[in-house]
């Protein structure tokens, strides 16, 4: 009973995919995580690295924890809770390899909790990635920041440990 309900979910998983890469364009990035890797630029006398934890997309907004690390002034470094509105149509465009403006908001922790307008576009080099170009203003100065981003698939089933025929058959291979 146990391995036909597994059986069922990875189809159902599988099914699902392959329905999701067919059907409606933007299904594809809507339901996977969109990974931004870490991007620096120079600020006087040091850099500024931004850092974007893994973003999951609900309602149209792409959310997840984000740092931003300034060396040598870690008194200016912070982190807070990062809020992207990729609508449908402007997932559809990265879709279909077009260039899409998109905005959000980063909210610092902490008591002041202060909220920064951030503007960004995305370039897509397939459906599966691409580069990203996002811009706020700090202390009265744009901060430009231009990482790659990904797309990567969440878990979808959970897949039960090998069991004494999956390791006799192994050897036996």
């Amino acid at each position: 009973m146990k391995r036909s309900f597994l059986l069922l979910a990875l189809l159902a998983a599988v099914c699902g995919d392959a329905l999701a890469t067919s059907g409606a364009t933007n299904s594809v990035a809507a339901s996977r995580i969109l990974l931004i890797d870490p991007s620096s630029m120079p600020v006087a006398a040091g850099k500024a690295t931004l850092i974007i934890g893994p973003l999951h997309r609900a309602g149209g907004v792409y959310t997840g924890e984000y740092k931003i690390k300034v060396f040598p002034y870690f008194t200016k470094s912070e982190k807070g809770m990062l809020a992207i509105v990729v609508s449908d149509e402007s997932l559809t465009k990265v879709n279909h390899g077009k260039v899409a403006t998109i905005i959000g908001t980063a909210t610092t922790s902490g008591k002041e909790g202060r909220s920064r307008h951030i503007d960004a576009t995305a370039t897509p080099a397939d459906v599966n990635g691409g580069k990203l170009k996002l811009w706020f203003m700090a202390g009265g100065r744009k901060m430009i920041f231009e990482p790659a981003y990904h797309f990567a698939a969440k878990a979808t089933a959970a897949v039960s440990p090998p069991t004494k025929e999956t390791n006799l058959i192994a050897t036996k291979l």
